[in-house]
């Protein structure tokens, strides 16, 4: 889930949990809201917390060549 999906899950949480009035017998949409925005949020963070890890460790591997003498024998 990158930053665009955890907004986006926020945003439609919070127009169900807030903004819609509607019911739908045996749905609770404020419920759904309420979860949409806490998966939202939990996505955010996570994602936000992943890239900024990756960015400030990376590691470089040089690679060194040894040149060694042929055997004249084969």
């Amino acid at each position: 889930m990158g930053i665009g999906a955890g907004i986006f899950l926020l945003a439609v949480g919070g127009v169900l949990a807030f903004g819609v009035s509607d019911r739908i017998s045996g749905v609770d949409l404020t419920m759904i809201g309420y979860i949409l925005m806490g998966a939202g949020a939990l996505g955010l963070v996570l994602t936000i917390f992943l890239t900024s890890r990756s960015r400030s460790s990376q590691t470089v591997i040089r690679e060194e060549r040894v040149e060694r003498p042929r055997d004249p024998r084969l």
